[in-house]
């Protein structure tokens, strides 16, 4: 099951990420050749076989793979949290 992307989590992303979009794009390919090379190709095939502006559709990717992975790390806090 997917986390669940809290509104928090999703302005936390949008901030990092439109704060130099290209660049962040860069970024995210060279992380995920590294952390999920898997994803990583797909997303680049996907991105290169659409229609669509390639770099658009990998920059959708990216950010979706972003907020999944957010979201999964502060669900994960929430439930390993002690008082």
């Amino acid at each position: 099951m997917l986390p669940i992307i809290s509104e928090d989590t999703a302005l936390k992303a949008f901030e990092e990420i439109f704060k130099d979009m290209p660049a962040w794009r860069k970024k995210m390919i060279h992380y995920l050749k590294e952390e999920n090379p898997e994803i990583n190709t797909a997303i680049i095939e996907a991105a290169n076989k659409t229609d669509l502006d390639p770099k658009a559709v990998a920059l959708g990717a990216y950010m979706t793979y972003l907020l999944i992975e957010m979201a999964a790390k502060e669900n994960d806090a929430l439930m390993n949290f002690v008082e």
